[in-house]
Parts: C-alpha cells; structure tokens; sequence
C-alpha cells in the first residue's frame, strides 16, 4: 500500500488528491467565504500600501512641505494597518477552524470506511501503518488547511495586487520584471515535481516509523522475554535512519529551489533598479514611484519566496492527501446488495454450507475449503474438531462473511448469504473467539459490546450465567472499572468469561464458539460449560474444539482435514472407526494420563 520509492505522479493525480481536500472544505461554506473574504481584504491592503507611500514621499519629503497632506497620508496608512490586522486575525481564526474540522472530517470519513472493510484489506496492509495515516498524513492536512494554503492564497493574492501596484507605479519596469517571471517559475515547477515525490517518501517513511513502533509496545512483553531490546532498538534507529535520509532529500531540494528562486528574483529587481537610475535622474520618474515601485516589488518578491517555501509543503499535503485517499477510496469486498432479501422470521438458525470451494485471497495457491457440504439444523449442536489448518475456522470467517467462497453456497435460515446485507447476517449470530478480544475501555462498555442497550440488570444475568460476576463485583468501580488495553487488567480466563457473558447478552439464534473454554481454570470451565450447554439447547451451535475433552457430549462431531469433511458421527462412534479422530483422542488423551 505504501509506496516505497520517491515516485512523481503526473500533475492531474497531484490536482485530484487536493481536491480531497477541497470536497470536505465547501462543507461549511459561511466560514469559508469568510476566511476567503478576510483573505482578500489583508491582500489587498497590504498591495496598497505603494501608493501612500509614494504620495508622503513626494509630497512631504521633497520640500513641498504640505502638512495637511502629510498627516492626512499618515491617517489613511494608520486605517490601512486596522483594517490589516482585523482581517488577520478574521482570516486567521476561520482558516485554522477549518483546518481543525476538515481534519476531524477526514478522521472520520476514513475510520468509516475502513469499518466497512473485509478483513482481507486488513490481511494484505498493516493496521499499523494505517493508523499511522490517520495521525501523521491528517496532520500534514490540518497545517496545509490551517496554515499552508492560507499562505500560499494570501501571498498569491499579494503578489497579483502587487503585480498590478507596479504597473500602476512604473509601467516600464514592471513590463521588464514580468518577462522575467518564467524564467523564475520554471524551477518552481521542476524542482517542486522532484519535492513531491520525496515527500511521499518521506511520509512513507514516517508511517513505517510508527507502525513499527506500535508493533513493539505492544508485544512489549514478548520483546523483552526473550531479550530482544537491542535488536528492537537498532531495528527502530534503522528505519528512522531511513525517515531522516528521505526528509534529507527532500529538504535538500527544497533549499535549492528556494535559493534559486530568491536569487533570480531579487537578482532581477536589483538589475531593474540599476537601469532606472537614469530615469529618476531625467525626471521621468518621481522618487516616490520609484520607492512605491520598490516596496510593491519587495512584496512581490517576498510572495514569491514564501511561494517557494510553502509550494513543498503543499506538496507533503498533497502527498498525504493521496495516500489518505487511497483508504477513502477503497472498497468494501463485502457489501449489502442494492436489493437485500430479508432473512425469514421468527429466526431459525438454519445452516447449510453446499459444494464450497474457498481459498484465501492471501493464500490463492492453498484451498482452505474443498467442495465442503454441510447442514446444521436449526438448535442442533455440531463440534468441529482436526488438526491445525483442516479449515475450522475458516468456517467460523464464512458463516459471518466476512469472505466470499469462490464456489458452492452458503445458506443461512435459507437465504443465500451474498443476497443479504452482511448486517443482519451478523445480527443472528453470537461469537467466543478463542483469542479473546476486549477494548480499552470499561467493564460495563465491554460487556454492552454484545447488546449495546442492555440494561445493567442484564448486563449482571450475562455476567453470572458466564460465572463472571464474582470478579466483576471485585474490580475497584465493579462494571465502571476500566479494563486496560486489551483488558489488561484482568486474567486471561477472566477475560474470556467476559467474553462469553458478551455472547450470551447477544441473544443469538446462531452460537459460533472457538474453543469458548480452553483459558479457564477446571472449576470456572465446569461452572461456565453449564451456562453454555443451557444457552446452547436454544441455539445452532458450531463448536471448534481443538481439546477433545470439551466435545464427548456433542449430538455430531464432524472431523475435517484438508478442507474436506473426512469423519462424522458422536465421540463413540467415531472412536470405534479407529481413524483420524481416534488418533487425535489417542494423543490427547494418552498425554493428558
């Protein structure tokens, strides 16, 4: 996703990842007019301070002596620096509020879509990495709408206003420096290319930075387990290295073209300045134009140089904007169909999987499924057992699609899972991973995870049929406790009790349970497989039992390999069949005595 070499896009890609911005921008049209007219405003007085100037010095500095004149100049200079520093302060506040919501905008827009997402997406790119577009490339956009484009318009305007002051005051000298110009904007436009591609490599670079930094704080324990500091040191010094050599270059380029820029500017008014001392000499020129032609040019130049400055950071937003419009603009493999059928109700819980072929779109080469056909009646309880990478829980990813098989069908209640809106897919189903999930966030809010408006009353009937209310009641704030990152604060097989409470809240006619039990010390698992088999005699049940012992009682144990259903029948009878279930009970069994 990220692209690793400093590359330049062709200027209509450049205009389009701006015009990102823009979109989210015109949202709020009163402040931006507002900041636009304010924009204009300080432009234009400040492009008009030339012609009082020329005015004092004329009249009050070359012996004419006129008093009133001079003070009435004074007056109309000190109303021009009011209403400057008014329309300053106007354009700044409705500039820096837009940069801050459009930013909070953006924020939002993405993290929306990316809710929408497969977890194929979240398979083929870090979640790191896009993360870190979430801070640092929207953060290039808030200085680029808060401070980079209002500089770059206002100096834009200024120099136009000017522009125009200099012809007003000089038309010959003016007419000389603007064929210059070209010659100026030329390695504007060909250094500032070269800028935006190593300002997105920059930004590339940076985003490696705090990917790899997540990635290590959070397996902080593990790092330093196994006493791999230093190599997690040196490994973070290696790609910051790798960030300074990428902003390096394009700072580099951007002195040169800033340097360039000034020289051949500056340079060309001082060579128009030399040829006009002949002109003011002569009479043809009044010293007060000259010093108005001087102080407009000044303003033109400084517009130019600040030009320069701004046009790289201009081009990091632009960057930014790209790479944040890239997550924008991705779309969801999965997605309701324009026309939805509408699950049957009441609810039956009815599964039937039918000639599905499935390989992972990571994994194209290796069929995690293979013309797999199986149905689940409604209320029935089926264990799925086999060795590591049979496909158990690739049937878990179908059942709630978060991926398409490539052939055969998936039915739920009947109803062909593609023609349904993947929403009330999920609604009629309950989940207990076996890695267990929890938010940083409190009890109460973990818990409500699985039924958002459940009342506290049956937030405490989950917690205690999941016997997880004895250390709920403990915690320092009971339900109101924060739990830490990833529930931190509690045991692993506390935090699967929590888990299991959040199912149970759910009230799904479909249970998918991912070896529910395996974290949980021998009393809690007898105390919780209870209030399991009473909530699993109402539902369909899948049961993905990697420890044998949790599935003797199922009415079906189906054993897959392979992808492929290759043994089914109860735990008596697939014993006495001597194959591959019997050979996996052998070992369990033989090393649990």
């Amino acid at each position: 996703m990220a692209d690793p070499a400093p590359t330049v896009a062709d200027p209509k890609r450049r205009l389009g990842s701006l015009a990102m911005i823009w979109r989210f921008a015109i949202r709020y049209p009163r402040q931006l007019t507002v900041a636009l007219l304010a924009l204009a405003t300080t432009s234009a007085v400040t492009g008009s301070f030339p012609y009082p100037i020329r005015s004092m010095i004329d009249h009050g500095f070359a012996g004419r002596g006129d008093l009133s004149h001079i003070n009435r100049v004074f007056a109309e200079l000190a109303g021009l620096v009011v209403i400057l520093a008014l329309g300053t302060a106007v354009r700044f506040y409705f500039v820096s509020w837009l940069g801050e919501r459009v930013v909070a905008d953006i924020r939002v827009a993405v993290q929306r879509n990316l809710l929408r997402l497969a977890p194929r997406f979240f398979e083929e790119n870090r979640p790191a990495e896009i993360a870190s577009r979430l801070t640092s490339d929207t953060a290039q956009i808030e200085a680029a709408v808060g401070t980079t484009v209002s500089v770059a318009l206002r100096n834009t305007l200024t120099g136009i206003v000017s522009t125009v002051t200099m012809f007003v005051l000089a038309p010959k000298l003016a007419g000389t420096l603007l064929i210059a110009i070209p010659v100026i904007v030329l390695p504007i436009v060909l250094l500032g290319r070269r800028v935006r591609g190593f300002s997105r490599a920059s930004q590339d670079r940076i985003a490696e930075i705090g990917a790899m930094a997540v990635e290590t704080l959070g397996a902080m324990k593990i790092v330093q387990a196994f006493g791999q500091e230093r190599r997690e040191s040196e490994r973070f010094a290696q790609a910051v290295d790798r960030g300074f050599a990428a902003a390096r270059r394009r700072i580099r380029i951007r002195a040169v073209m800033t340097a360039l820029v000034i020289l051949l500017l500056f340079g060309a008014i001082t060579g128009l300045l030399w040829s006009t001392v002949a002109d003011v000499a002569a009479g043809r020129l009044t010293g007060g134009s000259l010093t108005g032609f001087l102080v407009a040019a000044m303003f033109v130049g400084g517009s130019f140089g600040a030009l320069t400055e701004v046009y790289g950071d201009l081009l990091r937003a632009a960057g930014a904007a790209e790479r944040l419009s890239e997550l924008l603009n991705e779309h969801a493999d999965i997605a309701a169909p324009a026309h939805p059928r509408a699950l049957p109700e009441p609810a039956r819980g009815e599964l039937m999987f039918s000639h599905v072929e499935f390989r992972y779109p990571t994994r194209p080469d290796a069929p995690a499924l293979r013309d797999f056909s199986l149905h689940v009646a409604p209320g029935e309880t089926v264990a799925v057992v086999g060795p590591s990478g049979a496909g158990k829980s690739t049937l878990f990813q179908l059942i709630q699609r978060f991926y398409d098989p490539q052939a055969g069908t998936i039915r739920l209640d009947g109803v062909p899972l593609p023609e349904a809106d993947p929403a009330a897919i999920r609604k009629r189903i309950a989940m207990v991973p076996q890695d267990t999930v929890l938010f940083a966030s409190s009890a109460r809010d973990n818990l409500r995870y699985g039924r958002w408006e459940a009342s506290d009353a049956e937030l405490w009937a989950a917690a205690e049929a999941a016997n997880a209310a004895e250390f709920l009641r403990a915690l320092p704030q009971g339900l109101d406790t924060f739990l830490g990152e990833g529930g931190a604060r509690l045991s692993g097989g506390q935090r699967q009790r929590v888990a299991i409470a959040r199912a149970i809240l759910r009230d799904s006619p479909v249970l998918l349970l991912d070896e529910a039990t395996s974290a949980l010390d021998a009393e809690s698992e007898r105390l919780v497989q209870q209030a399991l088999d009473r909530l699993m005699a109402r539902r369909t049940t899948l049961v993905i039992a990697h420890r044998l012992a949790t599935v003797r009682a199922a009415g079906r144990i189906i054993v897959m390999d392979e992808g492929r259903i290759v043994e089914e029948g109860t735990h008596a009878s697939l014993l006495a069949r001597s194959g591959l279930y019997a050979r996996l009970a052998s070992l369990q069994f033989s090393e649990a005595a």
